[in-house]
């Protein structure tokens, strides 16, 4: 059984019994109301419960509590809006994104605020495009994103997600000069610079599944960045030195990381630990001389960024990033993974993605 990130079923009914003594003890004393938070009495008490439920991870209420807060605010509370906004996204449910965001677009008085404004319910629209294959979403979105522009055009990320849009809209060309742009323009994003120019090479990819892009620093030392793996199959396994299925499923790991040595594939273990020597202790005490690397709990970003809930959880993804096949638990994936290896063994030699920063560097004497 795979070890889980939330209380388990069995004692949901005690959970929600502690939540709601939580939300009440929390509700009875206010605390002083922070930049963007209600001023109102009675939502301040609103939006303590809405946090109440946030934190026992009982998503779906916190989020209608926080827009509850809001408008009991006379909705002026961009902190609700925003925490809502998240909450909404986190779990899946874009319409009411899409509904927080217009609330945010009609609260907006600054040309900041009006752009992120547009940009959340861009990114709102265009998830739910992807996750439905609308493509009046994807229309959409592209109107948000370039209302977005229009009041902040150094916002460089809405070019980016204005070319994902226009590439599910088979607009390749306008797709194109949109990630351009977002290279020229764009200082910060790192990881999106190495996707940026994957697109722009290949359209087809930004229509495609691919796995979210990522970059960290290995146990032993190496930079490792997922674009920058092109070309080369990657099996991605979250584990924790704490959850027993996952040391039962270590072998199965071991054995696959020993087969396709020297072949283009890639092992990569994600440890949920948050102590950093256990588990030191633990890759060196059991032979995991594959790439290991720790991101500290479910909380983690690159667990965060894979929607990790449950562990053993594996990620299969293919030569040209996209993502193939998730496994929870030691489900056996050799044969695909066989597959995809002698599939990227075939395809021609991928050179490094050369970024932005790298193209405007002067040449070596």
């Amino acid at each position: 059984m795979p070890c889980v990130f939330g209380p388990a079923p069995r004692f949901m009914a005690l959970a929600l019994l502690l939540s709601s003594a939580l939300v009440c003890r929390a509700a009875d004393t206010p605390s002083t109301p922070k930049p963007g938070e209600p001023t109102n009495e009675k939502a301040r008490k609103t939006f303590s419960d809405a946090a109440g439920w946030e934190k026992m991870q009982h998503y779906q209420a916190a989020l209608e509590t926080f827009r509850k807060a809001n408008q009991q605010d006379g909705g002026r509370c961009t902190e609700c809006l925003r925490r809502a906004y998240e909450l909404a996204v986190k779990i899946g449910d874009y319409k009411n994104a899409e509904a927080v965001a217009r609330d945010m677009t009609a609260q907006a008085s600054s040309d900041e605020g009006k752009a992120l404004a547009h940009f959340r319910l861009a990114s709102a629209l265009q998830r739910e495009g992807i996750d439905n294959r609308k493509n009046k979403c994807f229309a959409d979105s592209c109107l948000e994103l370039r209302a977005a522009l229009d009041a902040k055009p150094a916002l460089a990320l809405a070019h980016y997600s204005l070319g994902i849009s226009l590439a599910h809209l088979n607009q390749d060309d306008e797709a194109r000069r949109e990630f351009s742009a977002f290279l020229s323009q764009d200082k910060s994003n790192l990881d999106l610079h190495e996707r940026a120019t994957r697109y722009a090479a290949n359209v087809e990819l930004a229509r495609a599944k691919m796995a979210p892009p990522f970059s960290l620093d290995t146990l032993d030392g190496q930079h490792l960045s997922l674009d920058g793996l092109a070309g080369k199959v990657v099996l991605i396994d979250f584990w924790a030195t704490w959850c027993g299925p996952c040391r039962e499923a270590l072998p199965h790991i071991q054995k696959i990381a020993k087969k396709f040595e020297g072949q283009p594939l890639v092992v990569v273990s994600i440890s949920l630990d948050r102590d950093d020597a256990k588990w030191r202790d633990f890759v060196a005490k059991n032979g995991m001389t594959w790439l290991q690397y720790r991101d500290g709990y479910f909380t983690g970003p690159i667990a965060t960024r894979f929607g990790v809930t449950a562990i053993p959880a594996t990620f299969t993804i293919d030569s040209d990033g996209v993502l193939e096949d998730q496994h929870v638990g030691d489900a056996s994936i050799e044969g695909k993974l066989k597959k995809l290896v002698a599939r990227a063994a075939e395809a021609p030699v991928h050179r490094p993605i050369e970024t932005a920063a790298e193209k405007s560097a002067p040449a070596s004497q």
